[in-house]
């Protein structure tokens, strides 16, 4: 699946679940949150195509909506596995250096 097509898909399941998103600028990577009533999920517009997607994938994780379609489990997988392959080249980077 195209990354445009994972970025669509990964918004109409937010609003499905009942959020708005915005894309504001701004020294931030997003995430979700509450203004008053409204439940929102904030996106940096100046991140590349992938740090969108991992923003929007890390929100509907947190939120873990019902009923999440096989594609958007592959998204945030995805974006987990590659989240801990990092976390794990900076921890052995961090002992190495010790």
């Amino acid at each position: 699946m195209k990354k445009t097509a994972q970025l669509t898909l990964l918004e109409s399941t937010l609003k499905t679940a009942g959020y708005s998103i915005r894309y504001e600028k701004g020294n931030f990577l997003g995430g979700e949150c509450r203004i008053k009533e409204e439940k929102v999920v904030i996106v940096n517009k100046f991140l590349p195509l992938d740090g969108k997607i991992c923003t929007l994938a890390q929100a509907i994780s947190k939120i873990s909506p019902a009923d999440l379609s096989t594609d958007i489990v592959k998204i945030i997988e995805s974006f987990e596995r590659a989240s801990r392959k990092q976390t794990d080249a900076q921890t052995a980077q961090a002992s190495g250096e010790s």
